[in-house]
Formats: C-alpha cells, sequence, structure tokens
C-alpha cells in the first residue's frame, strides 16, 4: 500500500466526527467518549474545550472507555479544568450501566486508577459499584503531613478519607448556610492537600442519613459526587455519627451508601441523556 493512500486514510481519521454520550448520575454530569476501537484522542486541552458549558458540552467530568485486557473496560477520569481524577463514581455507575445494557451482563469488571471495580446490577433501574476499601493512610490519601486524620488542623475539625480522590469532609449544623462558592475553593488547595480535595460538608437528618453538598477539585460545586458521598460515610461512621449503611440525599438526589467489608458499595440512579458527535471542524481548533 502506497504512502500517499496511508497518508490519505490518516487525513479521512482526522476529519471523522467524534461521538460522544451525555450522562448523568443524580445531576452529576458527564460527557463519556469510547475510544475501545479508536486512538486516545484525550488531552487536558481537549478535555477543557468539551468542558465548556457555552462553547463545547459541558461537563463536571468526562470518561473514556478503553480496552483492558484483564477487565471488562478500562475508564479514564478528567476534570473540567483539563486534570485527571483518580475515580469518579457516579460516571463508573453510568458507563457500568451502558455496558450492562448493551452486553445483557448483570455484573462486570472496570479497571481506573483507583483500582479493578466491581458494576452490578442493583434492581429497579439501580446500578451499583463497589468503590473497594477507604484510605485511611495519611501518606496515602495523601496529605502533606503525619496528623489525625479524623481531626485535621483546619476549623472546624474536618476529616480526610481517600476513596481514589482525596476528601475533606466538614460535619455542620445547616449545609445551607455555608456559602460553598468561597468554602470550597479556600479548602481544596488547602497546603496540607498537595493534590487538592474534593471538600464535603455534611449534617445528620436523621439515624444513618445525612445531608450533604460537595465542591470537587477540578469542577467546582456539582449537584453529587460518588467517591464524595462514599468518602462522607465513611468519615460520619468513623465519627460515631451513623452505622455502616448510610442514605445521603445529595443537591441532586439520594444515593445509598454500604460500607462492607469487601469495600464500599454506592447504588443509585443513572441517567444516558443523548448522543452526539463534535464536528470535525471543532475537533481540528482544539487539538
Amino acid at each position: 500500500m502506497s504512502c500517499s493512500h496511508y497518508m490519505a486514510q490518516a487525513m479521512i481519521q482526522r476529519s471523522a466526527p467524534l461521538p460522544f454520550m451525555k450522562m448523568h448520575g443524580l445531576g452529576n454530569d458527564f460527557v463519556v467518549l469510547d475510544l475501545r476501537e479508536g486512538e486516545d484522542v484525550m488531552t487536558p486541552d481537549l478535555a477543557r474545550a468539551v468542558g465548556d458549558r457555552r462553547r463545547g458540552v459541558g461537563f463536571d467530568q468526562l470518561a473514556t472507555i478503553h480496552e483492558d485486557t484483564e477487565a471488562d473496560a478500562r475508564l479514564v477520569f478528567w476534570n473540567a479544568d483539563g486534570s485527571q481524577a483518580g475515580a469518579c463514581g457516579n460516571a463508573t455507575r453510568c458507563i457500568a450501566r451502558h455496558l450492562m445494557d448493551t452486553t445483557g451482563r448483570i455484573e462486570l469488571h472496570l479497571r481506573t486508577e483507583r483500582g479493578l471495580l466491581t458494576a452490578r446490577d442493583g434492581g429497579n433501574s439501580l446500578t451499583a459499584v463497589n468503590m473497594g476499601a477507604p484510605i485511611l493512610d495519611w501518606r496515602e490519601i495523601p496529605l502533606a503531613d503525619d496528623v489525625d486524620i479524623d481531626a485535621l488542623p483546619i476549623d472546624g475539625a474536618p476529616m480526610a478519607t481517600g476513596m481514589g480522590n482525596p476528601h475533606c469532609t466538614f460535619f455542620v449544623d445547616d449545609v445551607t448556610s455555608v456559602d460553598l462558592s468561597t468554602f470550597g475553593p479556600a479548602h481544596e488547595h488547602h497546603p496540607l492537600f498537595p493534590q487538592r480535595t474534593n471538600v464535603q460538608i455534611a449534617q445528620l437528618n436523621g439515624p444513618d442519613r445525612l445531608r450533604m453538598r460537595v465542591w470537587e477539585r477540578g469542577a467546582g460545586i456539582t449537584l453529587a459526587s460518588g467517591s464524595s458521598s462514599c468518602a462522607v460515610a465513611v468519615a460520619a461512621h468513623r465519627r460515631g455519627l451513623t452505622g455502616r449503611s448510610v442514605t445521603i440525599d445529595l443537591d441532586g438526589g439520594t444515593i445509598l451508601i454500604d460500607w462492607r467489608d469487601d469495600g464500599v458499595w454506592m447504588t443509585g440512579p443513572t441517567a444516558h441523556v443523548f448522543d452526539g458527535l463534535l464536528t470535525p471542524d471543532w475537533l481540528e481548533a482544539h487539538q
């Protein structure tokens, strides 16, 4: 085959539109690219461009799906600021639901930076994912110093938990009284968290029931966060506020968290909203 033919084929590939899916879990919204049969085109610049809610598509996180020799798929997560996230529970649930619907499977194994995660059909149109054991070693969360993770030396004595992302959880009397737009970024960049942190504020609303709001590193205020919900449930139990099975009410809806011996399971609804195409001209301008 001639060199000119290869160049023509490359030109055709570059000029092709790029399909994507728009999904959300409890209003935590995602752009999902299935790259199992194509090249990995994602870059920080392209992630930021797709994440622009006025000039792109808009998302809290972007996820790409890849082939994996030992799992049903490998997932990579990007924040709207172009940084990568180590875990994204709601996106994992959304993608698991999509793969279950297209394959007829009721259990999947998905590889993320967090490790190999098990996803299951939760019944009643719900999807469950085991987000793994919480990280409770200060070096692995990670923190900058060896401090008490259950009462950080920060006003409000928040708790630190790792769930693939670093998490800082404040327990308050009324989550609506906190201006999260200023409180969140101030603590996301706290020097105790060298990789920044998700910031959660939570209040106890009843036996084993919490109300939570979240500021996600690299994304800002979101209606929900899966890894943050897991971190809050773990923190609440460690502080003696709840048992190990907790219902969490977020701005976008309700999720169930169950800290079992094999890991922290999260169960909730998902939605596949629409499919779209990123046009060749737009892609060329942002790659």
